[in-house]
């Protein structure tokens, strides 16, 4: 009997849960060169090529977004080299499924046949549960196939690492899920229920995700509307996606450092989307104003003394309004501090100064420049010679304010934009008149 006629004559029963399977997993492809958006490591002499065409599979980790075909590829290498594909997950998995999948992977390997091993959420092993594989990888019981959407180098052992090839899978772009909604139009025998505009936005709402346009596609086939939903439509019926964004983990920090660069690149249109992702995000609005309040005396400092106040009044502005009122002031002070010009000159002045002062040591103030409270304070020398600033002509007295045996030295050095334009200039009237003050004194 044929495999189609047995089909046939266990009935439709023994077969309807295949229709029940979601899309995405009826239509996960069957090669690997169906497999989209991932051409850097598939293809021509991407790394997974070359070790598909030496049928030699290396312990890998595969990092990337969800939804990028992360399971997929790893059941479709061990297809392509003839291993036994075992998956476990990490958040459901313990010690004692480690124990068993090992144990049958050594049975499997003394019958000649080789076992890939596929850990999805990698990072959810602890450490000394990651120490387990180590054995196992090194000796060829099986090849490790571990799935992350965290930094690795955060979230893995370095002993790990150093046995497995780290290979970073990218998120969908517009192409790439256009397939896919393509694949699904033809699988369904008809296009999807959408104007154009509608269908730029299912796209955009997919966030690289190829396994949430797969379900948005299931449901609205499912939806069947009388008319194309336009992109209002579309709104109404499919609930918004929540962006990808980790407060804890490695998307926090990409996107504030996204925000203070864009802002030290005076690029105040990228520092306004970046605030807006990580808002959407969910960010705490006080990290984000500390970290305005930072950028202010960092890569502003003297230039526009007034930025570190436009920062610090957003707080307050924030803490008295709220979300989503107070969000504007924090918008406002993005824009001033991105158009604001930029110095880093305090930042580089006080780092000057903590060197200086890790390498003079304890060096005492110069006794002129001391309070004498005491008679014997004053009879030991203490403020002996002090000139009063304000008692002489220029209000400058031009004496050396450093300890006895430490050479002047100049810590700030203020740019030529903004406020420090006009701060360089006293700087240099100064230095003029204690170069003559001094020289008059020798």
């Amino acid at each position: 009997m044929t495999r189609k006629s047995a089909r046939a004559a266990a009935g439709p029963g023994l077969f309807a849960d295949a229709a029940l399977r979601p899309l995405a997993d009826r239509l996960r492809p069957r090669r690997l060169d169906e497999v989209v958006g991932q051409d850097h490591l598939l293809k021509g002499d991407g790394p997974l090529a070359r070790m598909v065409a030496q049928r030699r599979l290396a312990s890998i980790v595969l990092w990337g977004p969800p939804g990028c075909g992360k399971t997929t590829i790893a059941r479709l290498l061990a297809e392509a080299v003839d291993h036994e594909f075992v998956q476990l997950s990490a958040v459901f998995s313990g010690v004692a499924d480690l124990r068993k999948i090992f144990a049958e992977a050594a049975d499997r390997r003394g019958a000649g046949r080789g076992t890939l091993l596929f850990v999805d959420e990698i990072h959810r092993f602890n450490r000394a549960q990651q120490d387990g594989f180590l054995p196992y990888v090194e000796d060829g019981t099986v090849v490790l196939i571990g799935a992350t959407t965290e930094n690795p180098s955060f979230e893995l052992n370095g002993a790990l690492l150093s046995r497995c090839q780290v290979l970073v899978l990218k998120r969908l772009d517009e192409a790439g899920l256009e397939t896919l909604l393509a694949r699904a139009e033809a699988a369904a025998g008809r296009t999807l229920p959408l104007t154009p505009d509608a269908r730029t936005a299912l796209i955009a709402m997919a966030d690289g995700d190829g396994r949430y346009v797969f379900n948005m596609a299931e449901e609205l086939f499912a939806l069947s509307p009388p008319a194309p939903l336009d992109p209002a439509g579309l709104a109404e019926v499919v609930q918004r996606r929540v962006p990808l964004y980790d407060k804890a983990q490695e998307g926090h920090y990409n996107l504030i450092s996204a925000l203070h660069k864009s802002l030290r690149g005076s690029d105040t249109d990228a520092a306004l989307y970046w605030l807006a992702r990580m808002l959407a995000g969910g960010e705490d609005p006080l990290y984000i104003t500390r970290r305005l309040v930072r950028f202010a005396v960092e890569d502003i400092g003297l230039a526009d003394p007034q930025a570190v106040l436009q920062a610090v009044a957003a707080k307050d502005v924030y803490d008295f309004l709220g979300t989503p009122e107070g969000e504007l002031a924090l918008a406002q002070a993005v824009i001033y501090l991105g158009t604001a010009p930029k110095s880093n000159a305090v930042y580089r002045a006080f780092g000057a100064a903590k060197r200086a002062a890790d390498e003079t040591g304890s060096l005492m103030p110069p006794m002129h420049i001391l309070n004498a409270p005491t008679r014997l304070m004053r009879d030991l020398g203490y403020g002996k010679g002090y000139e009063y600033d304000h008692d002489t002509e220029e209000g400058f007295s031009g004496q050396n304010y450093f300890p006895d045996g430490m050479a002047r030295r100049q810590l700030y050095r203020p740019s030529e934009r903004g406020f420090e334009r006009e701060v360089m200039k006293r700087l240099e009237y100064w230095a003029k008149l204690r170069e003559k003050k001094q020289g008059g004194d020798g």
